[in-house]
Parts: structure tokens; C-alpha cells; sequence
């Protein structure tokens, strides 16, 4: 009977030790809080919950990208790479995304107010119920057009467009 609690304990320790790292990495979400980052490669990466405030971002490749509950407020976000990325519960406040590629992308539930959107290619992007101001949606909806790849959802709609 011992030698069954010890073998317990001892396989309990093991499994304890190798979840571990990834209770971690949980725990302390990636920060890249301004950071020099433009050109930088983070294409079909899994972000969630990284933070990216106040960062550089120009140019940077986000293609296929997880950045589910990411954190870019504030950020330079100009000319980058962000088709299919999945932004869904992500704070983008007053980030400037000037020349940004944003077709298939998800930002369903996204924060984006005081965001720039000038020359923002959104085609087949998901917003819904993403918090925008009136301005804004007016803006991206003389842009709009076809259905996210992943959810299903027409961009006009996503958006509450007439």
C-alpha cells in the first residue's frame, strides 16, 4: 500500500513539473510595450493576450495570427500585415493603422475607438460587435465588402451598414 501512495506522489510531482511552463506562460502574457518592432515577422503566431502598447509596429507581419485579447493601444500599426489575423476581443484604441491590410481578418468584440483607418484594405473582415464610434463606421463602410473566410460574416453587416 505504501509503495502505491509513493508511486502516486511521485507521478503527481511529474505532471505538476511539466504543466508547469505552460501555466507560466499563461500567467504572464508576451509584452512588447514600446518596443521598436517595424518589419518584424509575427505571422501565423500565437499572441493571445500579448501587449504591444505604445510599440512600432509599422510594416510588421501579423498574417494568420492569433491576437485574441491582444493589447496595441496606442501603437504605430501603419502599412502592416494583418490579413487573417483573429483579433477578437482586442484592444486597438487610437492606433494609427494607416495603409494596413485588415481583409479576413476577426475583430469581433475588438476595441477601436480613435483608431485611423486611411487607405485600410478591410475587405471580407469580421466586426462584429466591435466597439466603434459613428464616424468610424460611416468610414469603413464606403469600404466594405465580401464574407470572413472563418466566420461566415459579411463585412457590410458586421459593421450595422444601411
Amino acid at each position: 500500500m505504501f509503495w502505491r501512495q509513493g508511486l502516486a506522489l511521485i507521478l503527481g510531482m511529474i505532471v505538476f513539473f511539466i504543466t508547469s511552463p505552460a501555466l507560466a506562460d499563461w500567467t504572464h502574457p508576451l509584452s512588447f510595450s514600446n518596443a521598436e518592432l517595424s518589419r518584424h515577422d509575427f505571422s501565423g503566431q500565437s499572441l493571445q493576450a500579448a501587449e504591444f502598447s505604445n510599440a512600432n509596429l509599422e510594416l510588421a507581419n501579423f498574417a494568420g495570427a492569433d491576437l485574441r485579447g491582444a493589447v496595441l493601444s496606442a501603437s504605430v500599426v501603419t502599412q502592416a500585415n494583418l490579413h487573417g489575423a483573429d483579433l477578437t476581443n482586442a484592444m486597438v484604441d487610437q492606433v494609427n493603422l494607416t495603409g494596413s491590410d485588415l481583409s479576413d481578418a476577426v475583430l469581433k468584440e475588438t476595441l477601436l475607438l480613435r483608431a485611423i483607418f486611411t487607405d485600410v484594405n478591410i475587405s471580407n473582415a469580421d466586426f462584429t460587435d466591435a466597439v466603434l464610434d459613428k464616424a468610424q463606421i460611416k468610414e469603413l463602410c464606403a469600404k466594405a465588402s465580401g464574407i470572413n473566410s472563418k466566420t461566415g460574416v459579411q463585412t457590410r453587416d458586421s459593421l450595422g451598414c444601411q
